[in-house]
């Protein structure tokens, strides 16, 4: 196992045409995270919403694809994970800023990753910005970012059903 890739950043931005009151209920409310929270293939479950510096996110995440399944169960992964997010900043409607825990890796003590989601209002878009650390190694790194880009993907469909 190599060091945290020694904290190492990942941006993803992207730019969404609806309100930013929107897109910050998507963010921030049991709801919205149902809606479009994990990769495909993934359903979500907010067990735990506390919307504060020093608040929780708790929900549990399952598999329910059938790639996705087999993918948990060959890699020895529970098809459904109890996860726990700490906000650390919570500036309405501008920025979020919490850590994950990344208990859920086979063979891996667990750590935590830290992301920060930046909102600006740019005429009737929202561009968004999504930093967050480097996982353990490269093959994690490179899923976190996959699975990012997946779950974004997802929230992009329920922003345009919005009608946005």
């Amino acid at each position: 196992m190599s060091t945290n890739e020694s904290k190492r950043r990942i941006t993803i931005e992207r730019t969404y045409k609806a309100a930013l009151k929107d897109v910050w209920e998507l963010w921030t409310t049991k709801e919205g995270i149902e809606s479009w929270w994990g990769p495909e293939g993934f359903s979500t479950k907010v067990h735990k919403l506390d919307l504060r510096a020093g608040g929780e996110l708790r929900y549990a995440m399952t598999a329910t694809g059938p790639d996705q399944v087999e993918f948990m169960k060959s890699a020895g992964m529970a098809l459904t994970n109890e996860c726990r997010i700490s906000y650390t900043e919570v500036v309405a409607r501008k920025r979020l800023a919490y850590t994950h825990l990344a208990d859920f890796i086979p063979g891996v003590k667990p750590y935590d990753v830290a992301t920060l989601v930046e909102f600006h209002l740019i005429g009737k878009t929202v561009r968004m910005v999504l930093i967050f650390d480097a996982m353990h190694d490269k093959e994690w790194t490179q899923r976190a970012v996959m699975g990012h880009e997946s779950q974004l993907g997802k929230l992009e469909k329920v922003i345009g059903n919005l009608g946005g």
